[in-house]
């Protein structure tokens, strides 16, 4: 039986299920793996109109002109296709330098009052993401225009950055700018901006680069990354974002981007955007999902991204810079604080690498000259062709579809490259599935290999030993409540949530699954409420040791807005240590819920209370899943020992410590257990409440500490969290 429990405490707004039960699924036929698409441009009701752009280029590396429709065949999904629309963009390579103004004649300097009025500089105005004006159907706006997109991320370039960043912008469009070029402007601080619309009015765009708010954003170009445990203290400081789903500041950067692909979608046109940024740091498999969905966005709307390291060509000193407080400790002497500085820069360039690689671009790396890849995506947009066709399948089912392009057999020979698109996703009116379409939709999109992140979606995985070869795994899931979309209907909000997801062995094999559908209905002040907490949603299975791969889904059924969560995890077999204290995962959380404080009529599943050790006396603890602590809350601290030759409690002394870098901030007193060891698990619990006040908002590394005196057996535990003001 099913239970469901929805809660509103503390921020958290909170629904749980029974753990399923662990048996084979039966598995859905893979659809055809996400490729490249084009803009879909919808007439009326059913009918779809593709673009698709296609480079032609004789053996020589030379555009090819002068071609017709009939030079062309091209099929989607193996039925072939009536080119109705055929145009050819003709660009220029040359650069053009704008003449020199003539200088007027020395005029007298009239002698400066003794108090100069203030004079207001220009400010350049902020126009919104909306305001990029898109083509209509079928329209080539810009033709035999090349269109170039000039995007400042200002969050994560320092002043010295953003400003060598200014400086190339500038030099480009005065002495490497061609006719052919259209440049748009955008950056990111606090929102995505366009500053810009597609111009070739140099002065125009000369007035916006000057006016760019230099430093704006840049207190967050700082390694957000929590994923590694890094020994050393960079002394870098921490500036907290919004909300804790935020919080790393690479999930924000990745969704600008996706937003200005999304934007740029409306024009048919190829598009190259010029990314300014000093390196993107991931923070482990957290920014999975949103990269490959950035990356997918760019594929759809036929984007290439051309990152450019705003750093240059770096050669910091062994013991850092001025830039920041250098390290402590014995890593200056040893050379590891040296190569941790080495290896957070190449991490940082990975991401930009990605980024262009996977969407055709290039990225320029370790170079002082940044202007050189604002040419590299100059160059890469050479003359094209235009093709759009109506397709014969008019079916709205978000389905991805194939598109093979095949020259004329006179022309193949001449060809050297024959560039474009491998396909596209079909349109979807999810107003209009049915439940077998649904059900449909998600067995799909949990088995595409790459995910959903319309909807923001944050995952924790524990494991508890319940017998010598079995463990309960429970798993937490976040999501934003300022993402759902909410219905109303007799007097009452109600939002409807679907969870589907698998747990795959290192075989490949299903070892469990689960299958949920929830209704949250929300009336007064837990209604306004909503969009500035976060829903959890809860589940378990229970698993041998081994190591897996945990791929979670949501979806939202007012609109259709999914969002996917992939994570490995490994349940270790505590029966193998010997020479350490065997322990559970540790759990942080910053809330305690009451099973009693319900949204929704619902049953008490007394099984899921049971098996979940986090669960006591009518109180469930929730896993923080992002472990971001704010001053002034606890921190409660839980996790199990085990002693399996123990008839009795056998007394435990644990403690709990923070650490910058290598120096202790906070140790909690020695806490003494001495009784509740569990007679059939042999589990012995251990609690902590954690008052964090005396902590400076930062990053710390978190460290539980459990020793068994008798036994002389010890155990630690350590993990980033970060704490906000």
């Amino acid at each position: 039986m099913r239970a469901i429990i929805a809660t509103l405490l503390s921020g958290l707004l909170v629904v749980s299920a029974q753990p399923p039960q662990t048996q084979q699924a039966t598995q859905p036929a893979a659809p055809a793996p996400p490729a490249s698409s084009k803009s879909i441009v919808k007439f009326g009701a059913t009918t779809q109109l593709v673009v698709v752009d296609v480079t032609v280029n004789d053996k020589s590396g030379n555009p090819i002109k002068g071609l017709k429709p009939a030079d062309f065949n091209i099929t989607e999904d193996g039925k072939k296709q009536d080119i109705k629309i055929f145009t050819y963009q003709e660009l220029e390579e040359t650069a053009t330098v704008p003449e020199p103004v003539p200088a007027r004649p020395p005029t007298p300097t009239p002698k400066a009052p003794d108090a100069p009025p203030t004079v207001a500089l220009p400010v350049v105005k902020s126009v919104t993401a909306s305001q990029i004006a898109p083509a209509k159907p079928g329209e080539v706006k810009y033709k035999d225009r090349r269109l170039l997109v000039m995007f400042f991320d200002m969050t994560s370039m320092p002043i010295q950055d953003q400003i060598r960043a200014q400086t190339a912008a500038q030099k480009f469009l005065k002495t490497q700018m061609t006719p052919s070029d259209l440049m748009a402007v955008m950056t990111f601080s606090s929102d995505l901006k366009v500053l810009q619309d597609f111009t070739d009015d140099r002065d125009a765009l000369a007035k916006v680069f000057k006016g760019l708010t230099l430093g704006e954003g840049s207190d967050l170009a700082v390694d957000g990354s929590t994923g590694a445990d890094n020994e050393e203290d960079t002394g870098a400081a921490y500036t907290a974002d919004d909300t804790e789903f935020n919080i790393f500041n690479t999930d924000r950067k990745l969704a600008a981007l996706e937003s200005a692909a999304r934007m740029l979608g409306a024009l048919p046109e190829k598009k190259a955007l010029v990314y300014f940024a000093s390196g993107v740091s991931k923070t482990g498999v957290d920014n999975e999902a949103q990269l490959r969905g950035t990356i997918n966005a760019a594929i759809r709307n036929n984007v290439a991204f051309f990152p450019i390291d705003a750093r240059g060509l770096v050669a910091t000193a062994p013991l850092g810079d001025a830039t920041k407080a250098s390290a402590g400790g014995g890593g200056m002497y040893s050379g590891s604080s040296a190569r941790s500085q080495q290896s957070s820069s190449q991490r940082s360039q990975d991401t930009l690498y990605t980024l262009a690689a996977d969407t055709g671009g290039k990225a320029l790396l370790d170079n002082n000259d940044l202007g050189l890849g604002i040419v590299q995506a100059q160059k890469e947009i050479s003359s094209y062709y235009i093709l759009g066709y109506y397709s014969a399948n008019d079916k709205l089912d978000g389905h991805y579809r194939r598109i093979k392009l095949q020259p004329a057999a006179l022309l193949q020979a001449k060809i050297g490259k024959l560039d474009y698109r491998q396909g596209y996703f079909a349109g979807k009116e999810f107003g209009k599935f049915n439940s077998t379409d649904k059900e449909r939709q998600l067995q799909e999109a949990l088995m595409l290999g790459d995910p959903m992140t319309d909807l923001s979606v944050a995952l924790e995985v524990d494991y508890f030993r319940m017998a010598r070869d079995r463990y309960f795994v429970p798993v937490t899931v976040k999501i934003p409540g300022s993402e759902l979309e909410l219905a109303h209907g007799k007097g009452v909000e109600s939002t409807k949530l679907d969870f589907i997801g698998e747990v795959r062995d290192s075989k490949g094999a299903v070892q469990g699954n689960v299958r949920d559908y929830q209704e949250i209905k929300l009336r007064g002040e837990t209604l306004g409420q909503l969009s500035k907490r976060t829903l959890a949603y809860d589940t378990g299975f229970t698993l041998p040791p081994g190591s897996y791969t945990l791929k979670f889904l949501t979806r939202e059924n007012e609109t259709g807005k999914m969002g996917t969560f992939e994570t490995k995890f490994v349940v270790p077999d505590l029966t193998t240590q010997v020479k350490y204290l065997p322990i559970s995962s540790v759990v942080l959380s910053n809330q305690r819920q009451n099973l009693s404080t319900a949204l929704a009529t619902a049953e008490k599943d007394k099984k899921l209370l049971a098996q979940n050790p986090l669960v006591q006396d009518n109180q469930k603890l929730v896993p923080s899943v992002t472990r971001v602590f704010k001053q002034g809350q606890e921190m409660f601290v839980f996790l199990q020992a085990y002693q399996p030759d123990a008839q009795t409690t056998q007394p435990l002394v644990a403690s709990v410590s923070f650490y910058r870098g290598k120096v202790k901030a906070f140790e909690t007193a020695p806490l003494q257990i001495t009784e509740g060891l569990d007679a059939k698990t042999k589990a012995l619990p251990i609690r902590f409440s954690v008052p964090l006040g005396k902590l400076q908002p930062g990053r710390y590394t978190c460290q539980v500490s459990v020793l068994d005196p008798q036994a002389q057996k010890f155990a630690f535990w350590r993990a980033p969290i970060v704490m906000v003001p």
